[in-house]
């Protein structure tokens, strides 16, 4: 078993004494968890990735019980994605003007299936699905797939690669019943997280299945990159 650094323990002995929060102060707390470091223990030196973490009273196994989605947070996740397209005649232009970062047909698609993978979000146009198709073992379990369900399909391609510009969101439930999402950065200030963690959750709850019994958000965690995840109150 790997030995925890100085600063990993630390962090860890301070996260289990907060117990369980409301989001505002799990929000603080996260932010301000590396205060006091022991003498000669550096913080961390980048701006971390915070991500909330949601566990779900479904069976993934079924398929009405699949909480997939996307949005568009308030205030984005602070950095700037790699949109892809799969677009041909006007939607090129479109997709473009857009802001895509890459816009092509097969080209495109043989430089994934050589292992070229530098983009974040895959859209497509429902008339390239027969070129991106075949990519699925590559994309899929990399949650690049485009889908409809998710707006990632779709003809109106210059909407999509905006929103996905500004800072849209996709997450799908695992097969453990568990939602991932990121929701900003360290650097966002605490009402900026929370905006943006309220509008992820209220999202979710918007999603629940009809044939999902009992409790449907059963437990909320909030983490950042280098951080122990926070209870946050349901």
């Amino acid at each position: 078993m790997a030995r925890r650094s100085k600063r990993a323990k630390f962090l860890a002995d301070k996260a289990a004494k907060l117990g369980e929060l409301k989001l505002p102060e799990a929000v603080a707390s996260l932010k301000s968890l590396e205060d006091g470091l022991p003498k000669g223990v550096k913080p961390c030196g980048f701006d971390q990735t915070v991500e909330v973490a949601v566990r779900l009273g479904v069976d993934p196994r079924q398929a009405d019980q699949m909480v997939r989605g996307s949005i568009v947070l308030p205030h984005g996740i602070g950095k700037t994605q790699r949109v892809l397209v799969f677009a041909q005649g006007d939607n090129v232009a479109a997709a473009e003007e857009a802001g895509a970062d890459y816009v092509g047909g097969k080209d495109l698609a043989d430089r994934i299936r050589d292992g070229w993978l530098e983009f974040d979000v895959v859209i497509a146009t429902p008339d390239m699905m027969g070129v991106v198709g075949p990519l699925g073992r590559v994309l899929g379990p990399r949650g690049l797939m485009p889908s409809p369900r998710a707006g990632t399909v779709t003809q109106d391609v210059a909407t999509a690669v905006r929103e996905y510009k500004a800072g849209k969101v996709e997450f799908r439930v695992d097969s453990g019943g568990n939602v991932h999402c990121v929701v900003g950065r360290m650097s966002f200030g605490e009402k900026e997280l929370e905006e943006n963690i309220e509008s992820l959750l209220k999202h979710i709850q918007s999603l629940k299945p009809s044939t999902s019994k009992g409790v449907y958000l059963r437990s909320v965690y909030l983490s950042a990159t280098m951080s122990p995840a926070i209870s946050v109150a349901v």
